[in-house]
């Protein structure tokens, strides 16, 4: 006789790849924003620094890849829950899923501030470039944490 598997793992599982995908991609659309509306201010005044500044942006489109690359790894994994840890295996990829989304939710928002206060401080001083690059590594950091450890918890079998 075969083991049934708990419908709730697979609901779990799959919740936290909605929230891998969902979070990343939120956190990626509030940085680019917010970096974009810094740099349309600054472009205003001192064009030949547009494509110098578009680095917050594509930092934070990092972010929504991160969130990708969790979401297609979860649900591979989602689809071969075994019954025998169908519970455990659940609230791992929701975990996993959670720890990315919101690692990524966070460098977002802090790329989005960083990268918006940068990029028009830069257009008055430019020995602030320098600095800005060191803080938005530092905030895209926060969600390559979160990957990282996504990845690990995605491993449990």
């Amino acid at each position: 006789m075969a083991e049934t598997i708990e419908p709730s793992a697979y609901f779990f599982g799959y919740i936290g790849v909605a929230s891998a995908v969902v979070f990343a991609n939120l956190g990626s659309s509030y940085g680019a924003t917010k970096s974009g509306v810094g740099i349309c201010s600054m472009g205003v005044l001192k064009p030949d620094l547009i494509m110098k500044s578009v680095i917050p942006v594509v930092m934070a489109g990092i972010l929504g890849i991160y969130g990708m690359i969790v979401g297609v790894i979860l649900q591979g994994k989602v689809s071969s829950i075994t019954a025998a840890s169908a519970s455990k295996q659940g609230y791992a990829y929701l975990s996993a899923g959670l720890c990315c989304g919101l690692s990524s939710l966070a460098a977002g928002l802090s790329i989005g501030i960083v990268g918006d206060a940068g990029v028009r401080a830069n257009a008055q001083q430019d020995r602030i470039f320098v600095g800005m690059i060191l803080i938005l590594i530092f905030a895209e950091a926060l969600a390559l944490y979160g990957l990282i450890v996504s990845l690990i918890l995605s491993q449990t079998s």
